[in-house]
């Protein structure tokens, strides 16, 4: 496979002048009360490409949750409670298109602290914005109910906010995550505390920035911190009325585990080991593609990944053929380069645990391609993987099973539909699936039979702020995105208004 570099220097020099822009243009820390904040112990934030720090940010401690709660409290009372849908999404609109100005800067952010290629990571932040543009224009068309009772009784419901909610976002795509969760809540009438993963916040602590003098100060704050330590903090505070996260499944349990103590609910997006059914008939050219798209996009680092494909026995071969050949075609490169369309892992943490788990493939399945790391000595320093795949899998080898969060690809093969459907639903998981085939009807009749809260067609992709998002059993519960993440930052309230008959 081959590598890119940008013009101009070598891999290195072009980051560390990245740095150094970096620090010399943006302060970076907690966002409470609609300004910078003091942190704690500063902490390196670093580029998965050459390991180094972009910038060192302070830590936030419990004692900065309790103000930026307290803080969120007071916006919302004093200020945003009363504020109307006509209001808040002139607001939001407004953000988006400060965020529209702000682009490129974003975009860097992004790709230098996640190790995203450069358009990925453009991508990323035009769906951001997309999503908050959405919610803009949602929120001013929700809507109560009449419920017809009876004569003598006026019955209907309202939706209100919950108040305070606090939002735990991972590091694989920052913005956009926080994007998922912030638009929704703002919309509904919530203001929000939000902890950035420690690996990935400046994107998100920058956006925060650019709201200023758009929201009340204090209805959106940003918390940077350690999950042991702010996360916790979020997920137990007494004053937070609803808490979302999205991360592991081992976290997400934890952070479920600490809201129940105060009954506070809880909308969880977790893991996955999704599945990607091709059917004999399907279109290789275009089904090859999207399994890839599914498993290397952004290094493989995706809830939703497609790492299981499960492929019938009478195409496996050609498409093993294909599929080799498609993952072979990805340039391991610097990420700020256009050419580039694999970067590293974002950590050193997650390149030790996909090595792992490819030396585990490599005992238990057969490797057909990549499990290394690439030969070109300008990207020695970073977080690389080749894109990997491995055949023969099953579902009861480790790499068959769990998940791996990174671009290791497994293929299985099926006899007919029944088993199909068994190897895709054997898992713990049910966050996405896919269906790779020609006839309307087996794609309905798939997507009724695969256990999973996505489902995609011959494509990976696109997510869209229009439909919810999430997935069933250890993959989570509730939903971001779409109508349904508006209605999941709100509380409905039945209203019975008792009629006396006329009188005049």
């Amino acid at each position: 496979m081959a590598s890119s570099s940008p013009e101009g220097g070598t891999v290195t020099d072009r980051h560390r002048s990245k740095h150094q822009e970096v620090r010399a243009e943006f302060d970076f820390g907690p966002w409470i009360g609609g300004e910078h904040q003091p942190g704690g112990t500063e902490q390196a934030v670093r580029d998965p490409v050459i390991d180094e720090a972009i910038v060192e940010i302070p830590h936030s401690s419990t004692a900065a949750v309790d103000e930026a709660v307290e803080g969120a409290w007071d916006a919302f009372e004093n200020r945003w409670e009363e504020a109307s849908a006509r209001d808040r999404s002139a607001r939001l609109f407004e953000w988006a298109d400060v965020l529209s100005d702000h682009v490129e800067e974003l975009t860097l952010l992004e790709c230098l602290d996640c190790g995203k290629p450069i358009t990925q990571a453009r991508g990323e932040v035009e769906g951001a914005i997309d999503t908050i543009e959405f919610y803009a224009s949602v929120c001013r068309a929700q809507r109560g109910s009449e419920v017809p009772a009876g004569d003598d009784l006026h019955l209907y419901t309202t939706q209100e906010p919950y108040g305070v909610v606090g939002q735990i976002v991972p590091w694989n795509y920052p913005l956009w995550a926080a994007a998922w969760k912030l638009g929704p809540a703002l919309a509904a009438g919530n203001a929000c505390v939000l902890k950035p993963a420690s690996d990935t916040p400046l994107s998100t602590i920058r956006a925060a920035q650019l709201s200023e003098g758009i929201f009340p100060d204090g209805v959106l704050n940003i918390v940077p911190g350690s999950g042991s330590e702010v996360g916790q903090a979020i997920a137990e505070h007494d004053d937070v009325r609803k808490v979302s996260f999205t991360g592991s499944t081992d976290v997400g349990s934890g952070v479920m585990r600490a809201a129940a103590e105060r009954v506070a609910p809880v909308t969880l997006e977790l893991g996955g080991k999704s599945p990607f059914i091709v059917f004999p008939d399907a279109d290789l050219e275009k089904v090859v593609q999207a399994v890839a798209d599914g498993i290397f996009y952004s290094t493989g680092e995706i809830c939703d990944a497609f790492s299981r494909a499960l492929v019938h026995e009478s195409i496996a071969e050609e498409f093993t053929e294909r599929f080799v050949e498609a993952a072979e075609s990805y340039v391991l490169g610097d990420p700020l380069s256009e050419e580039t369309t694999m970067g590293p892992l974002t950590s050193q943490s997650q390149f030790e645990t996909v090595t792992e788990y490819i030396e585990t493939g490599k005992s238990e399945a057969e490797l057909l391609s990549g499990g290394g790391t690439p030969d070109d000595p300008e990207l020695s320093d970073g977080w690389y993987v080749e894109p990997t795949v491995f055949g023969g899998v099953t579902n009861e080898m480790t790499i068959g099973s769990e998940e791996i969060f990174g671009p290791v690809q497994t293929i299985m093969t099926f006899e007919d539909y029944d088993e199909a459907i068994e190897l895709a639903n054997e898992t713990q998981y049910g966050l996405a699936s896919g269906i790779g085939t020609e006839r309307t009807t087996l794609v309905h009749q798939t997507a009724d039979d695969l256990d999973a809260g996505l489902v995609y067609v011959n494509e990976y992709g696109p997510i869209l702020p229009d439909a919810p998002y999430g997935g069933f059993k250890q993959s989570g519960f509730g939903k971001d995105l779409g109508l349904e993440a508006l209605e999941h930052y709100q509380r409905q309230k039945s209203v019975y208004v008792n009629l006396d008959d006329p009188e005049l």
